[in-house]
């Protein structure tokens, strides 16, 4: 071990770093960005087999627990991975910590607000409010 470095072999190994979290957040956004792809065939196989790729044929799919429940989970799914890394793109770009503290409060709520909304909007359409 050098004079410079001051991790211990053990620290090494376990890949916790400086800040002591270690590549949880790495992990994270690597599972959030593959995590999509089961919901996202669930929901594209799907409409290929009908004849017809239009607004009302979706609509009709909507209701059932076949179109709903996956396009929930692309939707979570979709703004966590977005507000985790735009998360990254502030911590590394915003230096003052109050300014980041702000950024990352105004993300946190835009994501969760647009989460909610659409999630609203395919509750709308899965229980009946589209006409």
């Amino acid at each position: 071990m050098s004079l410079g470095d001051s991790s211990s072999p053990l620290g090494k190994v376990r890949g916790l770093g400086s800040a002591g979290e270690g590549g949880e957040h790495w992990l994270t956004e690597r599972v959030t960005s593959i995590a999509p792809l089961l919901p996202r065939h669930w929901l594209i196989a799907p409409p290929l087999i009908p004849p017809k790729l239009d607004r009302k044929t979706e609509i009709e799919r909507l209701p059932a627990p076949s179109g709903a429940v996956p396009m929930a989970l692309l939707i979570v799914i979709g703004f966590r991975h977005g507000l985790d890394g735009m998360k990254v793109f502030v911590d590394d770009y915003v230096h003052d910590e109050g300014n980041r503290f702000a950024v990352n409060t105004v993300f946190l709520f835009l994501a969760v607000g647009g989460g909610a909304l659409a999630l609203y909007a395919l509750a709308s359409i899965a229980f009946g409010g589209v006409a």
